[in-house]
């Protein structure tokens, strides 16, 4: 039987680099090599994945964040056309909407090639991040962003989308629904579990046996940071006896520490670490509300570790407010720190979180996920296309 060839674009394409990352090796090193041919076209990643070619376009590291890298395709476009021409994909796999996604994109509607997409970062809410000190341009960023966005996504033909709260977001900016799929993430309950609770690790790291309340993220300002560092402050002046722990690393650490001077920051951890620290916390804050989904959130939960959660964003989506977690006005410091001392001072509703977030890890498992995508993979390769501008 005719293998099915894929033609695979991200930019960064290096594994544990972020959630979206996570997300595709998931899904690559489930590839069926029996039934599949890929090609992977990247800016920055290792010469061969998954017994596959790796072919990389030129890039430029991104000066306000030098961890990421744009790949810019038309520095090479006569060869990268070549590679692709000579592959000659049945179907076309964009990760993000970046000029490598606008090259793919062109290249399959010239060459009637059905395309699959992920949606994995929800780029437009940063802009009131970052542009913060130029709040009248947010509103005509948001605009284009929106319309460029649009544009791209409605040239797909299948795009998962991890969250009903994303995928509402992406139909009010006149994304179709009809292209769009609720395709959650898996959780690896082997690793993440309650199981991997360990005291004297903690205690290691703390010097005590207080509570602690666990952050996990990239430290960057989109996480909605500066609400943490109101959390913080707020749990200082009210005296909660508390460890605070943050997990992660980013561009942001510096201003983390000095906001923060009596939290301790582990940095990046491996993902033993990471999971033995999940399990042996007392609770979970997050109150980013820039994620399409919340990994993090849904590793804590799998972890045995109750969830205190912005709501906003996909990760809101996880969490049943008052059932397996609490759900947090997003900019409300006090709200967070109100919840983080009732579930606290609450040993049976802690225990109903516990089970609740247990129970609903469990449903989630990548073997089901890759195996909808790699079915549908076989459907739009194999199926008679005829491409269809859509406006």
């Amino acid at each position: 039987m005719r293998k099915v060839k894929v033609a695979f674009f991200a930019d960064m394409l290096i594994e544990d680099l972020d959630g979206a990352a996570r997300t595709m090796f998931q899904l690559i090193s489930r590839i069926p090599k029996d039934q599949f041919e890929f090609i992977f076209i990247c800016g920055k990643g290792p010469a061969r994945i998954a017994d596959f070619r790796c072919y990389s376009v030129p890039k430029l590291t991104i000066p306000s964040n030098k961890t990421y890298t744009v790949s810019i395709p038309q520095l090479a476009q006569h060869r990268t056309i070549q590679q692709l021409n000579q592959f000659a994909p049945d179907i076309i796999h964009i990760a993000t909407p970046s000029f490598l996604g606008h090259f793919a994109i062109h290249y399959a509607q010239k060459h009637h090639i059905p395309v699959i997409s992920i949606y994995h970062t929800h780029f437009i809410s940063y802009i009131d991040y970052y542009f913060k000190k130029l709040p009248l341009l947010i509103p005509a960023l948001k605009k284009y962003i929106s319309f460029k966005k649009r544009i791209f996504y409605n040239k797909c033909d299948l795009i998962y989308i991890p969250s009903a709260t994303i995928k509402n977001e992406l139909t009010d900016y006149g994304i179709r629904p009809s292209k769009m799929q609720i395709w959650e993430r898996g959780i690896d309950t082997k690793l993440f579990n309650p199981n991997r609770k360990n005291p004297k690790f903690l205690q290691e790291i703390t010097k005590n046996t207080l509570p602690t309340l666990l952050f996990v993220s990239r430290l960057v300002l989109e996480k909605n940071l500066e609400t943490l560092f109101r959390i913080y402050r707020a749990i200082k002046q009210q005296d909660l006896a508390l460890n605070f722990i943050v997990a992660g690393d980013g561009q942001a650490k510096k201003i983390c520490e000095k906001e923060m001077p009596d939290a301790i920051f582990l940095g990046h951890l491996d993902h033993q670490s990471l999971a033995t620290l999940y399990a042996s916390s007392t609770l979970f804050l997050f109150p980013s509300i820039s994620e399409t989904y919340g990994n993090v959130v849904l590793e804590a939960m799998a972890s045995g570790l109750p969830c205190i959660i912005a709501k906003g964003g996909g990760s809101q989506d996880l969490i049943q407010n008052g059932v397996n977690g609490f759900c947090c006005s997003a900019y409300a410091e006090h709200d967070y720190v109100d919840h983080i001392r009732y579930l606290l001072n609450s040993p049976s509703l802690y225990a109903q979180f516990q089970q609740a977030g247990i129970e609903k890890a469990r449903t989630l498992n990548w073997e089901s996920l890759a195996s909808i995508y790699f079915d549908d993979l076989k459907q739009l390769g194999r199926t008679p296309y005829l491409y269809k501008l859509t406006p």
